[in-house]
């Protein structure tokens, strides 16, 4: 096998492993996941904000 056939081999594999994860990350199965995190920046949330400790012990 000359470089060639194995950089063909090579980049032949990562093709295939990218439309595999690809088809993975859009299956319907994966909805649910992705409705709740695209409601994640609307949702309240159940404490304040954390105050920053610096500020705190220089009071």
């Amino acid at each position: 096998m000359d470089m060639g056939t194995i950089r063909g081999l090579i980049t032949a594999i990562l093709l295939v492993l990218f439309i595999g994860l690809w088809f993975w990350s859009w299956s319907k199965k994966r909805q649910a996941e992705y409705d709740a995190a695209s409601r994640l920046p609307l949702d309240d949330d159940e404490r304040p904000p954390a105050i920053n400790k610096d500020r705190e012990q220089h009071s």
